[in-house]
């Protein structure tokens, strides 16, 4: 059986040990948190909705953990209080996606098996979903939280999350009608996410009068970039592309800028928020572009009330919000809509009534149509370690 660190609630809210994420009897790769706002029961005389979360920990991916961590349980807490999905309390339990795969589809097979979770909910790479798709297929209802490549139409599977057409379409359409960009070099970490998004976006720098001068796929967990960076270099591109992933990224951006090109070439990234920002440092962010349906900046009254539960629940030096993290306060956001729409949480009614709902989430109000995400995307610039949004594209 999986470990587990488990704490207690009080009014609704549930209050961490400070030692959750470093477990002295558990590693990373073993560790389950359990948020039980009661004394709890096995499913079936208990009557609760246990939600397994696959949150990456560890790896390029894992600085996203934390945020990601708060963000589902401050969804919960304000879930309970409303009394729950379809009358259930929830209960959470955390397990690392990151580390092997094969690894992870253990923990999620021991998840259905013997934590008998009733839906799995993943902020993770697209490589992990993958894998985790074939155990959840036909059992359990399965949601997908975070930005991803598109496609995803497995039964079972609900991904919410914003696509390169919504994204970065019209922000590289903006970048060559107002920024002049012609010359496009592509890099990206090597995994599924980075190949089907560059596939897509060679077709929208065609669109926009473009070419693409440079291409490569760099392992995980690489932080010597100086090949690139010559490869970059001699190509001369006007924008270069980032698809790389968490500390990939990091180190990629910092590196970039130490080489001294980031006063002469744009960067327009993906998968890039807040918490890669703070990674990478106020000093290595000129011309660094991106587009996301969600910014902490955004002014808007749903993300205000966001902000402000976020802050009452975590204190103000809790890990900076952000696009990944935050969407797993969507995931459960969309969940809830869905259950309510169903009028069950069966996994056929679910998953119908998933594919075309209106939920509304520290983003505003999301539209799932015909199981694609609909919301608005806005185009932002990094100053420093903020964004400042251009405008919603």
């Amino acid at each position: 059986m999986l470990s587990t660190v488990s704490f207690q609630a009080y009014g609704g809210l549930p209050v961490a040990p400070p030692h959750l994420f470093r477990s002295p009897s558990s590693s990373a790769a073993d560790l389950a948190l359990t948020v039980r706002p009661g004394s709890s029961r096995r499913r079936g005389t208990d009557g609760k909705l246990r939600i397994g979360n696959f949150i990456t920990f560890s790896g390029a991916p894992g600085i996203w953990g934390p945020i990601s961590a708060n963000s589902v349980m401050l969804a919960i807490a304000e879930i309970n209080k409303r009394g729950g999905i379809r009358g259930r309390e929830v209960e959470l339990s955390m397990y690392d996606a990151g580390g092997p795969i094969e690894d992870v589809v253990r923990r999620a097979e021991r998840a259905i098996a013997f934590d008998e979770i009733d839906v799995i909910m993943g902020s993770h790479i697209s490589a992990v979903r993958l894998a985790l798709r074939k155990v959840t297929r036909g059992r359990i209802p399965y949601v997908y939280t975070p930005v991803y490549e598109g496609g995803e139409r497995t039964h079972g599977v609900m991904a919410i999350g914003e696509t390169p057409r919504a994204e970065s379409r019209p922000a590289i359409h903006w970048l060559a009608e107002v920024k002049k960009a012609r010359r496009w070099y592509l890099i990206g970490s090597d995994y599924v996410w980075p190949w089907q998004a560059h596939r897509a976006v060679k077709r929208y720098i065609k669109e926009a009068g473009g070419q693409v001068v440079g291409e490569e796929f760099v392992p995980l967990g690489e932080d010597n970039h100086e090949p690139h960076l010559a490869r970059i270099r001699a190509a001369r591109p006007d924008v270069v592309l980032i698809t790389l992933i968490g500390t990939d990224s990091i180190t990629f951006n910092r590196a970039f800028a130490e080489a001294g090109l980031a006063a002469t070439t744009l960067r327009y990234a993906g998968a890039m928020d807040e918490t890669v920002m703070l990674g990478i440092g106020p000093d290595a962010t000129e011309n660094l572009f991106c587009a996301s349906g969600y910014f902490g900046c955004v002014d808007s009254r749903a993300n205000d009330d966001f902000r402000t539960s976020y802050r009452a629940m975590f204190g103000a030096h809790a890990p900076p919000i952000g696009s990944v993290g935050q969407s797993n306060y969507e995931g459960m956001r969309f969940l809830e809509a869905a259950a309510s729409r169903a009028r069950s949480l069966s996994l056929g009614p679910l998953l119908a009534a998933g594919r075309n709902v209106v939920y509304s989430g520290a983003r505003g109000t999301v539209t799932i149509r015909d199981g694609r995400a609909e919301m608005p995307i806005y185009l932002a610039e990094a100053d420093g370690l903020d964004f400042n949004v251009i405008k919603t594209i």
